[in-house]
């Protein structure tokens, strides 16, 4: 199943996952975007948001206003909806209305290979991007093993270059693949010190000793935080 957190607060894009992308809520065009893939819902803390997704025949679930992530808030819904500790959960922003279609595909059938592996808490994606857009600590690098299991994920530029120029840095990508069972275990591991200094909760699994499975994949796409963003990316659409 798909689940999109859709928390309505937002500091820097207020009642952003309602924003109008050509004529339809942002969470709305990302489920859209999404729904064939697999069943999709909504968990939101926002009764104008289960109203809307009602609207559109999109499944909504209403969650507490207390969670501090996404990956929280979909871990109620998950319980809500009474899936099986078996079933494939696939966490997609509700910030990504452009996201293809393919790059969910990629996760989705990554975490269906892996279900049985409770080695593996976690499954995700990540593109190849140069040098300068590694600067950006906006966008999260991540290094792997030589099978693809995440050795660490930072803002930071890694790995570093030291004695040569280096052109292939893998930008994560955030969407994250459980079963209900490892959603579940990784919600209720205490967070980690490494966690706290990136602000980045997968560090969670790594520093509790899990594996987290990486799939590489080709997007435009990404995630929007800002008003600015937002004209960015219809700018990039309407080009395409």
């Amino acid at each position: 199943m798909i689940i999109i957190p859709a928390r309505i607060g937002s500091s820097r894009f207020p009642n952003k996952v309602l924003a109008d992308i050509m004529g339809l809520p942002m969470v709305i065009r990302t489920a859209k975007a999404v729904e064939h893939i697999d069943r999709v819902a909504i968990a939101t803390d926002s009764q104008e948001v289960i109203e809307i997704a009602k609207k559109y025949n999109i499944q909504a679930i209403m969650t507490s206003t207390a969670h501090q992530s996404g990956t929280d808030r979909i871990y109620e819904a998950s319980q809500k909806l009474g899936l099986n500790d078996d079933e494939v959960i696939i966490n997609v922003q509700g910030d990504e209305p452009f996201i293809e279609h393919e790059v969910v595909q990629a996760v989705f059938d990554l975490t269906t290979a892996n279900i049985a592996d409770e080695t593996i808490m976690m499954n995700s994606c990540y593109k190849i991007i140069n040098n300068p857009e590694a600067d950006d600590p906006n966008i999260v690098k991540v290094v792997t093993s030589d099978d693809d299991i995440a050795l660490y994920f930072s803002r930071a530029k890694i790995p570093y270059p030291r004695d040569h120029h280096f052109d292939a840095y893998k930008g994560h990508i955030g969407i994250y693949g459980f079963s209900k069972h490892s959603l579940a275990t990784f919600c209720n591991l205490t967070p980690a010190p490494l966690e706290d200094i990136e602000k980045l909760e997968q560090l969670r699994a790594i520093y509790h000793g899990y594996k987290i499975a990486m799939v590489a994949v080709k997007t435009e796409s990404f995630g929007i935080d800002t008003p600015e963003e937002l004209e960015k990316a219809l700018k990039i659409y309407h080009i395409n």
